[in-house]
C-alpha cells in the first residue's frame, strides 16, 4: 500500500485528490492535513483602473473584495490561477509557467494600463518590482496570508508508520513547514513542483524526491499518479 499525503487548504486537497483518483481510475488511500490555512485581511486600492497580476489562486478572493469588476483584464501565472479568475468575470490570460514567464508574458504584451499584483503576504519572485523596473508601473496588494497549522494526529500516525507516503508539495513555504516534521520513519517520497521546493526538503532524508518539467496543476496530477502506480505496483496488477 501507499498513501498519498496533502498538505494544502482543504478544498484545495479535496480537488486535487478527486483529480488524481479519477485519473488513476481506483480509490487510494489519502490523507488531508493542511499545513496553511488562508486568512484574508484587510485590504484597500485607490484606483481600479488597473490591469490585475494573480501570482495564485488564492488571490482571486482578494481581487473581488478590492472592488475589481467582470471584464477587468488579468494576467495570470499559470491555468489555475487563470480558471478562478475566469470564474470571478476576470478577462485572463495565462503565462502557463512560473514568475519569470509572467513578468516575460507582460513584457511582451506592452501593456499600457497601470497594473496591479494582488498577492499574499509571503510570495516569491519580486514580480511587481521587477514589472515597474521593466517600465511597466506594478502596484502591490496584499490581501491574504497563509497561516500555519499542525499536522494532524492522522498524519503524525502515518509518519511513524511502515506505509510509504508520497508527498505532492507546490510552494518552498508548504515545503519549508513540512520539512519541520520532527520524526518521520516511514517510506518517504516527494512530487515537487519547483527546484526551489525539492531544495526545501532536501535534508529530510526522503526516499525519493521527483521534481516535475513543468510546474503548473496538471503536471503535479500526472507526476503524482505515475509515482503511485510505481509506488502500488503489484497491489493493484
Amino acid at each position: 500500500m501507499a498513501i498519498l499525503v496533502l498538505t494544502r487548504p482543504t478544498e484545495a486537497s479535496r480537488r486535487f485528490s478527486l483529480e488524481v483518483q479519477k485519473k488513476m481510475g481506483l480509490d487510494i488511500s489519502v490523507i488531508i492535513s493542511p499545513l496553511l490555512e488562508i486568512v484574508q485581511l484587510p485590504a484597500k486600492i485607490e484606483s481600479r483602473n488597473k490591469a490585475l497580476v494573480l501570482t495564485s489562486a488564492n488571490a482571486v478572493l482578494g481581487a473581488v473584495r478590492l472592488g475589481f469588476r467582470s471584464g477587468t483584464k488579468a494576467f495570470c501565472v499559470g491555468a489555475k490561477t487563470a480558471e478562478a479568475a475566469q470564474e470571478a468575470g476576470f478577462q485572463t490570460l495565462s503565462a502557463d509557467g512560473n514568475a519569470d514567464d509572467l513578468v516575460s508574458l507582460i513584457a511582451d504584451l506592452n501593456p499600457a494600463t497601470p497594473l496591479v499584483h494582488v498577492r499574499g503576504e509571503h510570495t516569491r519572485g519580486n514580480v511587481a518590482d521587477r514589472l515597474s523596473n521593466l517600465g511597466f508601473p506594478c502596484e502591490s496588494v496584499t490581501t491574504y496570508r497563509q497561516a500555519i497549522r499542525p499536522p494532524t494526529e492522522t498524519l503524525l500516525s502515518a509518519l511513524l508508520g511502515d506505509e510509504p507516503l508520497l508527498v505532492p508539495l507546490f510552494s518552498p513555504r508548504s515545503a519549508l513547514i513540512f520539512g519541520l516534521v520532527e520524526e518521520i520513519r516511514a517510506p518517504l517520497h516527494i512530487i515537487a513542483m519547483s527546484q526551489a521546493v525539492a531544495s526545501e526538503v532536501a535534508d529530510l532524508g526522503a526516499d525519493t524526491v521527483r521534481v516535475i518539467d513543468k510546474p503548473d496543476a496538471q503536471s503535479m496530477v500526472a507526476a503524482t499518479c505515475h509515482r503511485l502506480f510505481e509506488l502500488l505496483g503489484p497491489s493493484i496488477a
